[in-house]
Protein backbone atom coordinates (compact mmCIF):
# COMPACT_ATOMS: atom_id res chain seq x y z
CA UNK A 1 0.00 0.00 0.00
CA UNK A 2 2.11 3.49 -1.04
CA UNK A 3 2.13 5.78 1.47
CA UNK A 4 -0.52 8.45 1.18
CA UNK A 5 0.33 12.43 1.07
CA UNK A 6 -2.26 14.94 2.10
CA UNK A 7 -2.64 18.47 2.26
CA UNK A 8 -4.26 20.01 4.91
CA UNK A 9 -7.48 21.57 5.46
CA UNK A 10 -5.86 24.55 4.01
CA UNK A 11 -4.87 23.20 1.03
CA UNK A 12 -5.46 25.80 -1.18
CA UNK A 13 -3.57 29.09 -0.07
CA UNK A 14 -4.79 31.88 -2.23
CA UNK A 15 -5.92 35.55 -2.93
CA UNK A 16 -9.49 34.75 -3.61
CA UNK A 17 -10.96 38.04 -2.23
CA UNK A 18 -12.63 40.04 -4.57
CA UNK A 19 -16.09 40.73 -3.25
CA UNK A 20 -17.51 39.12 -6.45
CA UNK A 21 -15.32 35.91 -6.06
CA UNK A 22 -16.20 35.82 -2.61
CA UNK A 23 -19.93 35.32 -3.55
CA UNK A 24 -19.62 32.96 -6.56
CA UNK A 25 -16.41 31.06 -5.30
CA UNK A 26 -16.85 28.12 -2.66
CA UNK A 27 -14.80 27.74 0.08
CA UNK A 28 -15.72 24.30 0.73
CA UNK A 29 -14.10 22.91 -2.57
CA UNK A 30 -10.17 24.21 -1.11
CA UNK A 31 -10.66 23.79 2.79
CA UNK A 32 -12.24 21.46 5.31
CA UNK A 33 -16.22 21.94 4.65
CA UNK A 34 -16.91 21.13 8.31
CA UNK A 35 -14.41 23.63 8.98
CA UNK A 36 -16.39 27.56 9.66
CA UNK A 37 -14.43 29.45 10.58
CA UNK A 38 -10.96 30.08 9.06
CA UNK A 39 -7.86 32.77 9.59
CA UNK A 40 -6.94 35.03 6.69
CA UNK A 41 -4.15 37.86 6.56
CA UNK A 42 -5.03 40.80 6.35
CA UNK A 43 -2.93 44.19 5.70
CA UNK A 44 -5.27 47.13 7.11
CA UNK A 45 -5.15 50.46 8.07
CA UNK A 46 -7.60 52.28 10.32
CA UNK A 47 -9.84 50.24 13.19
CA UNK A 48 -9.69 46.43 11.97
CA UNK A 49 -10.49 45.09 15.99
CA UNK A 50 -13.81 47.09 15.35
CA UNK A 51 -14.46 46.12 11.57
CA UNK A 52 -14.27 42.64 13.04
CA UNK A 53 -16.29 42.62 15.99
CA UNK A 54 -19.00 44.08 13.85
CA UNK A 55 -18.73 40.42 12.08
CA UNK A 56 -18.38 38.32 14.74
CA UNK A 57 -14.27 37.45 14.46
CA UNK A 58 -11.41 37.71 16.39
CA UNK A 59 -8.32 40.13 14.95
CA UNK A 60 -4.89 39.63 16.32
CA UNK A 61 -2.48 42.96 15.57
CA UNK A 62 1.30 40.93 14.90
CA UNK A 63 3.05 44.04 12.91
CA UNK A 64 1.76 47.80 12.62
CA UNK A 65 -0.63 47.34 9.78
CA UNK A 66 -0.74 43.58 9.87
CA UNK A 67 -3.06 41.40 11.65
CA UNK A 68 -4.37 37.29 11.59
CA UNK A 69 -8.22 37.33 11.71
CA UNK A 70 -10.42 34.35 12.56
CA UNK A 71 -13.13 34.70 10.65
CA UNK A 72 -16.89 32.86 9.46
CA UNK A 73 -15.49 31.63 6.44
CA UNK A 74 -18.97 32.60 4.74
CA UNK A 75 -18.20 36.73 5.88
CA UNK A 76 -14.97 36.97 4.20
CA UNK A 77 -16.69 38.79 0.93
CA UNK A 78 -17.95 41.52 3.74
CA UNK A 79 -14.96 41.84 5.36
CA UNK A 80 -13.34 42.76 2.31
CA UNK A 81 -15.54 45.36 1.28
CA UNK A 82 -14.74 47.77 4.76
CA UNK A 83 -11.86 50.54 2.92
CA UNK A 84 -9.88 49.39 6.48
CA UNK A 85 -8.58 46.32 4.52
CA UNK A 86 -6.20 46.61 2.02
CA UNK A 87 -5.23 43.03 1.38
CA UNK A 88 -5.83 39.79 1.86
CA UNK A 89 -4.41 36.61 2.11
CA UNK A 90 -5.08 32.97 3.26
CA UNK A 91 -2.38 31.25 5.10
CA UNK A 92 0.15 29.05 3.47
CA UNK A 93 1.21 25.61 4.70
CA UNK A 94 4.85 25.31 5.05
CA UNK A 95 6.89 21.54 6.12
CA UNK A 96 10.06 21.14 7.56
CA UNK A 97 12.98 21.64 5.03
CA UNK A 98 14.90 18.08 5.79
CA UNK A 99 15.68 16.07 8.07
CA UNK A 100 32.85 17.91 12.50
CA UNK A 101 31.47 20.79 10.36
CA UNK A 102 32.78 23.52 12.70
CA UNK A 103 36.42 23.61 11.12
CA UNK A 104 35.20 23.59 7.82
CA UNK A 105 32.54 26.83 8.44
CA UNK A 106 35.85 28.57 10.13
CA UNK A 107 34.07 28.88 13.80
CA UNK A 108 36.04 26.64 16.08
CA UNK A 109 38.97 29.34 15.94
CA UNK A 110 36.01 31.89 16.80
CA UNK A 111 34.97 29.96 19.57
CA UNK A 112 38.77 29.36 20.92
CA UNK A 113 39.93 31.42 23.81
CA UNK A 114 42.76 32.54 22.25
CA UNK A 115 40.68 33.18 19.68
CA UNK A 116 37.43 36.04 19.74
CA UNK A 117 36.54 33.66 22.96
CA UNK A 118 32.87 34.20 21.79
CA UNK A 119 30.18 31.44 23.13
CA UNK A 120 26.75 32.91 22.12
CA UNK A 121 26.38 34.65 25.74
CA UNK A 122 23.84 36.80 26.25
CA UNK A 123 22.03 36.08 23.07
CA UNK A 124 18.79 34.53 22.38
CA UNK A 125 18.60 31.69 19.80
CA UNK A 126 15.11 31.17 18.74
CA UNK A 127 14.43 28.20 17.21
CA UNK A 128 10.65 28.32 15.26
CA UNK A 129 10.30 24.51 14.63
CA UNK A 130 8.89 21.25 15.36
CA UNK A 131 10.00 21.77 19.10
CA UNK A 132 12.95 20.78 21.60
CA UNK A 133 13.93 18.00 23.36
CA UNK A 134 14.69 20.08 26.72
CA UNK A 135 15.54 17.13 28.40
CA UNK A 136 18.59 16.55 26.20
CA UNK A 137 21.31 17.56 28.30
CA UNK A 138 23.20 19.61 25.63
CA UNK A 139 20.28 22.05 26.48
CA UNK A 140 21.43 22.60 30.40
CA UNK A 141 24.17 24.15 31.99
CA UNK A 142 26.88 22.78 33.81
CA UNK A 143 24.83 23.24 36.97
CA UNK A 144 21.92 20.87 35.26
CA UNK A 145 19.52 24.13 34.71
CA UNK A 146 18.06 24.20 31.30
CA UNK A 147 19.05 26.85 28.93
CA UNK A 148 15.72 26.89 27.56
CA UNK A 149 14.49 30.76 28.64
CA UNK A 150 10.74 29.45 26.84
CA UNK A 151 8.45 27.48 25.16
CA UNK A 152 5.94 27.93 23.14
CA UNK A 153 3.81 25.18 21.79
CA UNK A 154 1.20 26.07 19.72
CA UNK A 155 0.36 22.57 19.36
CA UNK A 156 -1.06 22.22 22.91
CA UNK A 157 -4.09 23.47 25.10
CA UNK A 158 -2.87 25.42 27.69
CA UNK A 159 -1.94 29.05 29.15
CA UNK A 160 -0.90 31.35 25.97
CA UNK A 161 1.46 33.66 26.08
CA UNK A 162 0.44 36.90 27.10
CA UNK A 163 -1.16 38.72 23.92
CA UNK A 164 -1.98 35.72 21.98
CA UNK A 165 -4.77 33.26 21.97
CA UNK A 166 -3.48 29.85 21.49
CA UNK A 167 -1.40 27.32 22.29
CA UNK A 168 1.02 26.74 25.47
CA UNK A 169 3.82 28.87 26.99
CA UNK A 170 6.40 27.48 29.46
CA UNK A 171 9.16 29.31 30.73
CA UNK A 172 12.54 28.50 32.54
CA UNK A 173 11.60 28.12 35.80
CA UNK A 174 8.47 25.71 34.96
CA UNK A 175 11.06 23.25 32.47
CA UNK A 176 13.80 23.42 35.47
CA UNK A 177 11.03 22.01 37.01
CA UNK A 178 10.20 19.71 34.85
CA UNK A 179 14.01 18.14 34.49
CA UNK A 180 13.64 17.84 38.65
CA UNK A 181 11.12 16.07 37.99
CA UNK A 182 10.26 12.17 38.12
CA UNK A 183 7.32 12.81 35.62
CA UNK A 184 8.70 15.95 33.25
CA UNK A 185 5.92 15.70 31.15
CA UNK A 186 3.16 16.12 33.42
CA UNK A 187 4.89 19.76 33.66
CA UNK A 188 5.93 20.57 30.94
CA UNK A 189 4.08 18.19 28.19
CA UNK A 190 5.96 19.66 25.00
CA UNK A 191 7.57 16.80 23.25
CA UNK A 192 9.49 17.18 19.73
CA UNK A 193 7.37 14.19 18.17
CA UNK A 194 9.29 15.00 14.64
CA UNK A 195 13.40 15.42 16.11
CA UNK A 196 13.70 18.30 13.32
CA UNK A 197 13.67 20.95 15.81
CA UNK A 198 15.84 19.45 18.08
CA UNK A 199 19.03 18.63 15.51
CA UNK A 200 18.50 22.24 14.25
CA UNK A 201 19.04 23.81 17.92
CA UNK A 202 21.82 21.08 18.72
CA UNK A 203 23.68 22.38 15.30
CA UNK A 204 22.92 26.64 16.36
CA UNK A 205 23.23 25.57 20.34
CA UNK A 206 23.97 22.72 21.80
CA UNK A 207 26.56 22.45 24.16
CA UNK A 208 27.71 18.98 24.36
CA UNK A 209 27.48 17.83 27.39
CA UNK A 210 26.16 14.24 26.16
CA UNK A 211 29.62 13.81 24.33
CA UNK A 212 32.00 15.07 26.61
CA UNK A 213 32.16 18.73 24.46
CA UNK A 214 33.32 16.83 21.41
CA UNK A 215 29.79 17.55 19.69
CA UNK A 216 29.79 21.42 20.69
CA UNK A 217 27.53 23.49 18.69
CA UNK A 218 28.33 27.05 17.70
CA UNK A 219 26.58 29.47 20.29
CA UNK A 220 26.91 26.71 23.16
CA UNK A 221 26.06 29.23 25.58
CA UNK A 222 23.34 31.53 23.82
CA UNK A 223 19.80 31.15 25.51
CA UNK A 224 17.33 29.15 23.61
CA UNK A 225 13.73 29.98 22.62
CA UNK A 226 11.99 27.40 21.18
CA UNK A 227 8.76 27.69 19.11
CA UNK A 228 6.85 24.32 18.83
CA UNK A 229 4.52 25.31 15.77
CA UNK A 230 1.38 23.82 14.16
CA UNK A 231 -1.98 24.03 15.41
CA UNK A 232 -4.00 21.37 17.29
CA UNK A 233 -4.09 18.21 15.70
CA UNK A 234 -1.89 19.18 12.72
CA UNK A 235 1.92 18.37 13.89
CA UNK A 236 3.66 17.54 10.70
CA UNK A 237 3.54 21.13 9.00
CA UNK A 238 2.39 24.77 9.76
CA UNK A 239 0.67 27.50 8.46
CA UNK A 240 1.70 30.70 7.47
CA UNK A 241 0.16 32.57 10.13
CA UNK A 242 1.46 30.19 12.79
CA UNK A 243 5.39 31.43 11.57
CA UNK A 244 3.98 34.78 11.77
CA UNK A 245 2.79 34.69 15.40
CA UNK A 246 5.78 32.57 16.36
CA UNK A 247 7.93 35.98 14.89
CA UNK A 248 6.19 38.05 17.06
CA UNK A 249 6.93 36.14 19.91
CA UNK A 250 10.38 35.60 20.15
CA UNK A 251 10.70 39.07 18.80
CA UNK A 252 9.35 40.67 21.65
CA UNK A 253 11.20 38.40 24.43
CA UNK A 254 14.33 39.68 23.06
CA UNK A 255 12.66 43.42 23.46
CA UNK A 256 11.81 42.60 26.50
CA UNK A 257 14.75 40.91 28.02
CA UNK A 258 17.30 43.89 26.40
CA UNK A 259 18.50 40.79 24.23
CA UNK A 260 19.45 40.55 20.54
CA UNK A 261 18.44 37.51 18.78
CA UNK A 262 18.48 34.91 15.59
CA UNK A 263 16.16 33.50 14.31
CA UNK A 264 16.19 30.29 12.74
CA UNK A 265 12.72 28.81 10.55
CA UNK A 266 13.94 25.96 8.85
CA UNK A 267 10.62 25.82 6.93
CA UNK A 268 9.63 25.82 3.14
CA UNK A 269 7.06 25.97 1.06
CA UNK A 270 6.37 26.40 -3.38
CA UNK A 271 3.12 27.65 -3.33
CA UNK A 272 3.70 31.56 -4.52
CA UNK A 273 5.37 33.47 -7.07
CA UNK A 274 8.66 33.14 -5.39
CA UNK A 275 9.25 37.17 -5.75
CA UNK A 276 8.59 37.50 -2.38
CA UNK A 277 5.42 39.94 -2.59
CA UNK A 278 3.14 37.59 -0.62
CA UNK A 279 1.74 39.03 2.36
CA UNK A 280 3.60 36.61 4.77
CA UNK A 281 6.93 37.51 2.62
CA UNK A 282 6.46 40.71 3.20
CA UNK A 283 5.33 40.93 7.16
CA UNK A 284 8.80 38.80 7.73
CA UNK A 285 10.80 41.58 5.69
CA UNK A 286 9.33 44.43 7.54
CA UNK A 287 9.59 42.43 11.34
CA UNK A 288 12.95 41.65 10.56
CA UNK A 289 13.62 45.00 10.72
CA UNK A 290 12.37 44.99 14.46
CA UNK A 291 14.81 45.01 17.17
CA UNK A 292 18.04 43.65 17.09
CA UNK A 293 17.02 41.09 14.93
CA UNK A 294 18.04 38.63 12.26
CA UNK A 295 16.48 35.96 10.89
CA UNK A 296 17.72 33.23 8.78
CA UNK A 297 15.70 30.34 6.62
CA UNK A 298 17.07 27.79 4.26
CA UNK A 299 16.71 28.22 0.21
CA UNK A 300 14.85 24.12 1.16
CA UNK A 301 15.42 20.97 -0.79
CA UNK A 302 13.79 21.34 -4.02
CA UNK A 303 17.41 22.06 -6.59
CA UNK A 304 16.99 18.63 -8.23
CA UNK A 305 13.21 17.83 -7.15
CA UNK A 306 11.86 18.18 -10.44
CA UNK A 307 8.96 20.96 -9.53
CA UNK A 308 10.03 23.70 -11.13
CA UNK A 309 9.21 24.45 -14.93
CA UNK A 310 10.27 27.50 -16.23
CA UNK A 311 9.15 28.71 -20.44
CA UNK A 312 7.85 30.69 -22.68
CA UNK A 313 5.22 30.98 -24.98
CA UNK A 314 4.64 32.87 -28.64
CA UNK A 315 1.24 34.42 -29.91
CA UNK A 316 -0.71 31.54 -31.62
CA UNK A 317 1.63 28.85 -30.01
CA UNK A 318 0.28 25.96 -28.01
CA UNK A 319 2.98 24.12 -25.53
CA UNK A 320 2.93 21.32 -23.33
CA UNK A 321 4.26 20.31 -20.30
CA UNK A 322 4.44 16.80 -19.07
CA UNK A 323 3.95 16.35 -15.40
CA UNK A 324 4.10 12.95 -13.34
CA UNK A 325 1.97 12.19 -10.25
CA UNK A 326 3.22 9.74 -8.06
CA UNK A 327 1.21 7.07 -6.31
CA UNK A 328 -0.63 7.98 -3.16
CA UNK A 329 -1.28 11.50 -3.64
CA UNK A 330 -4.56 12.74 -2.21
CA UNK A 331 -4.39 16.40 -2.82
CA UNK A 332 -1.81 18.47 -5.16
CA UNK A 333 -1.30 21.47 -6.94
CA UNK A 334 0.40 23.09 -9.99
CA UNK A 335 1.07 27.52 -8.93
CA UNK A 336 1.29 28.89 -12.89
CA UNK A 337 2.64 32.60 -12.97
CA UNK A 338 2.54 35.13 -16.12
CA UNK A 339 2.66 38.01 -17.25
CA UNK A 340 -1.01 39.71 -16.61
CA UNK A 341 -0.66 41.41 -20.06
CA UNK A 342 -0.17 38.23 -21.99
CA UNK A 343 -3.23 35.86 -22.82
CA UNK A 344 -3.45 32.36 -22.81
CA UNK A 345 -5.79 29.27 -21.97
CA UNK A 346 -4.66 26.16 -19.87
CA UNK A 347 -5.64 22.64 -20.22
CA UNK A 348 -5.15 19.52 -18.47
CA UNK A 349 -4.73 16.36 -19.52
CA UNK A 350 -5.07 13.75 -17.49
CA UNK A 351 -3.26 10.30 -16.79
CA UNK A 352 -6.25 8.57 -18.74
CA UNK A 353 -6.26 10.89 -21.77
CA UNK A 354 -9.47 13.04 -20.73
CA UNK A 355 -9.32 16.74 -21.11
CA UNK A 356 -10.25 19.02 -18.56
CA UNK A 357 -11.50 21.46 -21.52
CA UNK A 358 -9.84 24.72 -22.27
CA UNK A 359 -10.26 27.05 -19.66
CA UNK A 360 -9.64 30.61 -19.92
CA UNK A 361 -10.22 33.93 -18.40
CA UNK A 362 -13.46 34.59 -19.39
CA UNK A 363 -14.50 31.19 -16.93
CA UNK A 364 -12.24 33.10 -13.80
CA UNK A 365 -13.04 29.62 -11.65
CA UNK A 366 -13.89 26.47 -13.51
CA UNK A 367 -14.32 22.62 -11.45
CA UNK A 368 -13.63 20.15 -13.70
CA UNK A 369 -15.53 16.67 -11.79
CA UNK A 370 -14.28 13.04 -12.06
CA UNK A 371 -15.43 9.84 -10.49
CA UNK A 372 -12.48 9.77 -7.98
CA UNK A 373 -11.24 13.37 -8.10
CA UNK A 374 -12.03 16.85 -8.45
CA UNK A 375 -9.79 19.55 -10.00
CA UNK A 376 -10.34 23.25 -9.61
CA UNK A 377 -8.80 25.84 -11.67
CA UNK A 378 -8.85 29.66 -10.89
CA UNK A 379 -7.32 32.35 -12.88
CA UNK A 380 -6.01 35.23 -9.97
CA UNK A 381 -5.76 38.96 -10.54
CA UNK A 382 -2.90 41.16 -10.41
CA UNK A 383 -2.77 42.64 -6.90
CA UNK A 384 -1.27 46.43 -5.62
CA UNK A 385 1.54 44.23 -4.48
CA UNK A 386 2.31 42.14 -7.61
CA UNK A 387 1.36 42.98 -11.29
CA UNK A 388 1.71 39.27 -12.27
CA UNK A 389 -1.19 36.65 -12.43
CA UNK A 390 -1.59 33.30 -10.88
CA UNK A 391 -3.02 30.45 -12.52
CA UNK A 392 -4.11 27.48 -9.82
CA UNK A 393 -4.91 24.16 -10.25
CA UNK A 394 -5.80 22.28 -7.32
CA UNK A 395 -6.28 18.43 -7.30
CA UNK A 396 -8.19 17.09 -4.95
CA UNK A 397 -8.96 13.26 -4.39
CA UNK A 398 -13.05 12.12 -3.39
CA UNK A 399 -11.78 8.96 -2.34
CA UNK A 400 -8.57 6.48 -3.40
CA UNK A 401 -5.31 8.70 -4.47
CA UNK A 402 -5.16 10.71 -7.43
CA UNK A 403 -4.16 8.00 -10.11
CA UNK A 404 -0.86 7.94 -10.52
CA UNK A 405 0.93 8.52 -14.09
CA UNK A 406 2.29 10.99 -16.62
CA UNK A 407 -0.65 14.43 -16.92
CA UNK A 408 -0.29 17.62 -19.37
CA UNK A 409 -0.09 20.95 -19.01
CA UNK A 410 -0.67 22.74 -21.91
CA UNK A 411 -0.78 26.31 -22.42
CA UNK A 412 -2.45 28.06 -25.51
CA UNK A 413 -1.27 31.41 -26.35
CA UNK A 414 -3.40 33.88 -27.72
CA UNK A 415 -1.75 37.57 -27.59
CA UNK A 416 1.45 37.28 -26.17
CA UNK A 417 3.33 40.79 -25.28
CA UNK A 418 6.20 38.76 -22.99
CA UNK A 419 5.60 34.91 -23.38
CA UNK A 420 7.38 34.44 -20.09
CA UNK A 421 6.19 32.10 -17.70
CA UNK A 422 6.28 29.18 -14.64
CA UNK A 423 4.88 26.62 -12.79
CA UNK A 424 5.47 24.99 -9.58
CA UNK A 425 4.47 22.14 -8.18
CA UNK A 426 4.02 21.39 -4.66
CA UNK A 427 7.82 20.30 -2.19
CA UNK A 428 8.92 17.03 -1.67
CA UNK A 429 7.73 16.70 1.75
CA UNK A 430 4.07 17.19 0.26
CA UNK A 431 4.54 15.17 -3.03
CA UNK A 432 7.92 13.48 -2.83
CA UNK A 433 10.20 13.13 -5.28
CA UNK A 434 8.14 10.75 -7.65
CA UNK A 435 5.95 13.62 -8.40
CA UNK A 436 7.90 16.04 -10.72
CA UNK A 437 8.25 17.74 -14.33
CA UNK A 438 9.68 15.55 -17.36
CA UNK A 439 11.94 18.73 -18.52
CA UNK A 440 12.55 20.62 -15.28
CA UNK A 441 14.66 23.60 -14.62
CA UNK A 442 17.28 23.59 -11.12
CA UNK A 443 16.82 27.58 -10.65
CA UNK A 444 14.23 29.41 -9.40
CA UNK A 445 14.13 26.89 -6.72
CA UNK A 446 14.27 28.52 -3.14
CA UNK A 447 11.25 27.65 -1.68
CA UNK A 448 8.84 30.33 0.05
CA UNK A 449 9.56 32.09 2.72
CA UNK A 450 13.73 32.30 2.09
CA UNK A 451 12.18 34.36 -1.10
CA UNK A 452 11.51 37.25 1.23
CA UNK A 453 13.48 40.20 1.31
CA UNK A 454 16.10 40.95 4.30
CA UNK A 455 16.59 37.75 5.50
CA UNK A 456 19.66 35.66 5.80
CA UNK A 457 19.31 32.64 3.05
CA UNK A 458 21.44 29.88 3.42
CA UNK A 459 22.25 26.97 0.74
CA UNK A 460 23.78 23.73 1.57
CA UNK A 461 26.97 22.34 0.28
CA UNK A 462 29.01 18.85 1.30
CA UNK A 463 32.01 20.48 3.14
CA UNK A 464 33.61 17.02 2.53
CA UNK A 465 33.69 17.87 -1.11
CA UNK A 466 33.06 21.50 -1.96
CA UNK A 467 30.12 21.00 -3.96
CA UNK A 468 27.04 22.64 -3.88
CA UNK A 469 24.19 19.81 -2.45
CA UNK A 470 22.29 18.83 -5.59
CA UNK A 471 19.13 19.11 -3.43
CA UNK A 472 19.69 22.77 -2.35
CA UNK A 473 17.21 25.52 -3.80
CA UNK A 474 19.01 27.62 -6.25
CA UNK A 475 17.89 31.49 -6.90
CA UNK A 476 17.69 33.24 -10.24
CA UNK A 477 20.15 33.15 -13.00
CA UNK A 478 19.13 37.06 -13.89
CA UNK A 479 17.89 38.51 -10.77
CA UNK A 480 20.82 39.04 -7.85
CA UNK A 481 18.11 40.31 -5.45
CA UNK A 482 16.87 36.39 -5.44
CA UNK A 483 19.98 33.79 -4.84
CA UNK A 484 21.62 32.50 -1.67
CA UNK A 485 23.39 34.83 0.46
CA UNK A 486 25.82 32.10 1.71
CA UNK A 487 25.95 28.47 2.00
CA UNK A 488 27.23 26.14 5.03
CA UNK A 489 27.71 22.19 5.46
CA UNK A 490 24.37 20.19 5.02
CA UNK A 491 25.21 16.74 4.72
CA UNK A 492 25.56 13.89 7.14
CA UNK A 493 25.45 16.58 9.67
CA UNK A 494 25.94 15.23 13.53
CA UNK A 495 23.35 16.65 16.16
CA UNK A 496 21.34 16.43 18.79
CA UNK A 497 18.43 13.50 18.79
CA UNK A 498 14.63 13.78 20.52
CA UNK A 499 15.20 10.80 23.36
CA UNK A 500 19.23 11.69 23.99
CA UNK A 501 22.03 11.51 21.89
CA UNK A 502 23.27 12.10 18.30
CA UNK A 503 22.30 11.43 15.26
CA UNK A 504 23.14 12.85 11.35
CA UNK A 505 21.06 14.61 9.04
CA UNK A 506 20.98 16.08 5.85
CA UNK A 507 19.28 19.20 3.92
CA UNK A 508 19.26 22.64 4.11
CA UNK A 509 17.62 22.98 7.08
CA UNK A 510 20.75 21.50 9.13
CA UNK A 511 22.66 24.21 7.03
CA UNK A 512 20.80 27.21 8.45
CA UNK A 513 21.55 26.53 11.82
CA UNK A 514 25.36 26.94 11.72
CA UNK A 515 24.64 30.24 10.41
CA UNK A 516 22.42 31.01 13.12
CA UNK A 517 24.72 30.43 15.80
CA UNK A 518 27.29 32.25 14.08
CA UNK A 519 25.11 35.19 13.86
CA UNK A 520 24.43 35.04 17.60
CA UNK A 521 28.90 35.01 18.02
CA UNK A 522 28.71 37.98 15.56
CA UNK A 523 26.13 39.53 17.81
CA UNK A 524 27.90 38.71 21.16
CA UNK A 525 31.10 40.32 19.71
CA UNK A 526 29.51 43.62 17.95
CA UNK A 527 26.40 43.97 20.76
CA UNK A 528 26.88 42.14 23.83
CA UNK A 529 30.57 43.45 24.28
CA UNK A 530 30.03 46.61 22.40
CA UNK A 531 32.53 46.65 19.84
CA UNK A 532 29.54 47.37 17.10
CA UNK A 533 26.51 47.81 18.67
CA UNK A 534 24.71 47.87 15.14
CA UNK A 535 25.34 44.51 14.56
CA UNK A 536 22.13 42.36 13.04
CA UNK A 537 20.02 42.71 10.30
CA UNK A 538 21.31 43.76 6.82
CA UNK A 539 24.99 44.81 8.36
CA UNK A 540 25.32 41.40 9.54
CA UNK A 541 24.07 39.63 6.39
CA UNK A 542 26.80 42.02 4.18
CA UNK A 543 29.83 40.75 7.29
CA UNK A 544 29.11 36.95 6.55
CA UNK A 545 29.00 38.29 3.07
CA UNK A 546 32.37 39.50 2.63
CA UNK A 547 33.76 36.98 4.85
CA UNK A 548 32.83 34.00 3.03
CA UNK A 549 35.12 31.63 1.05
CA UNK A 550 35.31 31.97 -2.33
CA UNK A 551 36.76 29.41 -4.78
CA UNK A 552 38.64 30.81 -7.97
CA UNK A 553 36.87 28.27 -10.40
CA UNK A 554 33.11 30.08 -9.85
CA UNK A 555 31.71 33.10 -10.39
CA UNK A 556 30.21 35.08 -7.65
CA UNK A 557 27.69 35.62 -6.40
CA UNK A 558 26.15 32.98 -8.14
CA UNK A 559 22.58 31.07 -8.24
CA UNK A 560 23.90 28.13 -6.35
CA UNK A 561 26.72 29.21 -3.43
CA UNK A 562 25.10 32.81 -3.04
CA UNK A 563 28.36 35.03 -1.99
CA UNK A 564 30.48 31.74 -0.70
CA UNK A 565 30.66 29.82 2.03
CA UNK A 566 30.38 30.16 5.38
CA UNK A 567 33.67 31.08 7.21
CA UNK A 568 33.61 33.30 10.43
CA UNK A 569 36.39 33.77 11.63
CA UNK A 570 37.41 35.56 8.12
CA UNK A 571 34.05 37.71 8.94
CA UNK A 572 35.25 38.31 12.02
CA UNK A 573 38.67 39.65 11.31
CA UNK A 574 36.78 42.17 8.75
CA UNK A 575 34.40 43.46 11.65
CA UNK A 576 37.68 43.55 13.27
CA UNK A 577 39.36 45.92 10.84
CA UNK A 578 36.40 47.73 10.38
CA UNK A 579 36.08 48.88 13.83
CA UNK A 580 40.37 49.36 14.44
CA UNK A 581 39.84 51.76 11.15
CA UNK A 582 37.84 53.92 13.56
CA UNK A 583 34.71 53.58 10.57
CA UNK A 584 32.36 53.96 13.54
CA UNK A 585 32.59 57.27 14.88
CA UNK A 586 29.57 56.99 16.88
CA UNK A 587 31.38 55.10 19.25
CA UNK A 588 33.77 57.31 19.65
CA UNK A 589 31.43 60.21 20.28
Amino acid sequence: MPKRYKNSPYSKMHDLFTAETSEQFNFDDFIDPSVNEIEVIAKFNGDIKSVVEELGGEAEIIYENYAIVTIDKTKIGRLNSYSQIEHLELPKNLYFEGPNNLSSSCITSVQRPNGYNLSGRGVFVAIIDSGIDYMHPDFRNPDGTSRVQFIWDQTQTGTPPVGFFSGAEYNNQQINSAIQSEDPYLIVPSIDTNGHGTAVAGIAAGNGRSSGGLNIGVAPQADIIAVKVGYKGYESFARSTELMRALKYVIDKGKRFNKPICVNMSFGMNNGSHEGDSLFETFIAEISAEWKTSIIIPTGNEGAAGHHYSGAVETNQVKEIDFFIAPGIDSMYLSLWKNFVDSFSVEIIFPDGTSSGIVGIESQTKTVRRPNFVLHIFYGQPSHYSAAQEIFFVFNSSGEPLRAGICKLRVHAQTIVNGHFEVWLPTLEEVTDDTFFSNPSIYNTLTIPSTALKVIRVAGYNDRVGNIAVFSGKGSVTQESLIPDIAAPAVDILSTKTGGGYDTFTGTSVAAPFVTGSAALMMEWGIVNNNDPFLYGERLKAFLRIGATRRKDIMYPNASFGYGNLCLESTMNYLNDYKLGGDYFWLQI
